[in-house]
């Protein structure tokens, strides 16, 4: 009888493995909860590219070290009418338990936020209650494995923005889950930004629970960190539920960025959008993984799903992955995905009317990627967006 192969731990492994065992005394609540996480993590280890969903971005290789926790806390914004937040750590003493809008999907990065989490947010909106401003989150690098759980009431409606952002020239890494619990009818915008340093590993996870009738938009910003990994799990819990799930991309150096999804109809009459947007530079590396699952029971559902590239710089790269699991037959499901560079015949007609090229490539890549962002409804926050997109437009000719 053959012997086993053992894989041998890496010195992140080791050293995440001897930190959960000094710290897990002091880790406030949900023990259960953390220690199963923690044994999942132990049995699989870091993923590797061996492992499918992780086949792009290889976290057992690019993991080497493990910085120290950071141990600053999340800041709290201010609660409007009929909001509550509370620390994480307090609602977790207080028997709270995280992972409700994992619904199926298991993973071990967010295995990892669960034996960790220490910084955090319990924000609850009350059914009925319309937040007129958006909830905004300045999240520091030094808060390494935050975790934010936001519960939407019936009929509510809510914008949440998280900026993460981080001083260049820093070696850090950070692994942030969101999790969001939207009940009948609910409506959320969600946006998030990633404006890491130019050395940061950044990891994030966006998980969401969808009652019937609930409208989520969530989309995800990304612009810094060395190696960024952007992932959602996404569950319809309740019938005629809609989701528009959006990406805006822009890479250049040896960046890398892995946008994967993973859309769940478990129930029917659920509608989902995906729209993603990369651009990529000099030898950046773009990704986007997604999945749409229909279950056998969940007939008239629509999925429709999209990854469009522009590569810019001819050792840049994209991987698009698509994919559909489809088990019902009453369904209107389709995914597509696009790579190529700029189109020389528009180039040429602007160019033609006294445009330099520069200008006439930054003008075409803001009409690009400025689709994605009609979706976001307040007009201050799409602005700012598209301010990001033209300095990031701006330094590429400076360079």
């Amino acid at each position: 009888m053959a012997p086993a192969v053992v894989q041998m731990r890496t010195p992140a492994e080791t050293a995440l493995i001897e930190r959960f065992e000094a710290e897990k005394a002091g880790l406030p609540g949900a023990a259960a909860e953390r220690a199963a996480a923690f044994e999942r993590f132990k049995a699989k280890g870091l993923p590797s590219k061996r492992v499918e969903a992780y086949h792009y971005t290889d976290l057992r290789a690019l993991m080497r070290q493990a910085p120290e926790a950071g141990s600053q806390s999340l800041p709290a914004p201010k609660a409007p009418a009929g909001v509550t937040i509370q620390s994480l750590a307090e609602a977790l003493a207080g028997g709270f338990r995280p992972g409700l809008a994992m619904g199926k999907a298991e993973d071990v990065v967010v295995d990892l936020n669960t034996a960790f989490m220490r910084e955090g947010l319990v924000i609850r909106v009350a059914a009925g209650t319309a937040v007129a401003e958006p909830l905004v989150l300045d999240v520091a690098h030094a808060s390494r494995h935050g975790r934010v759980i936001v519960e939407i009431g019936a009929a509510a409606s809510v914008t949440l923005v998280e900026t993460h952002s981080g001083a260049d020239g820093v070696a850090y890494s950070s692994n942030h889950v969101v999790e969001l619990i939207l009940g009948e009818g609910a409506k959320v915008e969600h946006i998030r930004v990633n404006a890491a340093g130019n050395e940061a590993l950044v990891l994030s996870t966006l998980a969401a629970s969808l009652a019937a009738e609930a409208e989520l938009m969530s989309l995800n910003f990304s612009l810094g960190g060395a190696v960024s990994r952007h992932q959602s799990f996404i569950t319809y819990a309740g019938e005629n539920a809609k989701l528009d799930l959006r990406g805006v991309t822009m890479i250049r150096g040896r960046q890398h960025c892995d946008n994967t999804l993973v859309v769940d109809h478990a129930v029917p009459h659920g509608t989902s959008r995906e729209l993603f947007r990369t651009v990529a530079d000099d030898e950046a590396h773009g990704v986007f993984q997604g999945k749409i699952i229909v279950r056998p029971h969940a007939q008239k559902t629509d999925g429709q799903m999209a990854s469009n590239a522009l590569l810019l710089g001819d050792e840049a790269a994209m991987s698009n992955k698509p994919e559909l699991e489809i088990f019902a037959d009453d369904v209107v499901c389709a995914h597509g995905a696009t790579c190529g560079a700029l189109e020389e015949s528009q180039l040429f007609y602007l160019m033609a009317r006294g445009l330099p090229r520069a200008e006439a490539e930054a003008l075409l890549v803001e009409a690009f990627l400025g689709e994605v962002l009609e979706a976001v409804s307040d007009e201050a926050l799409r602005d700012s967006l598209s301010a990001r997109i033209t300095e990031w437009l701006a330094a590429r000719q400076a360079a």
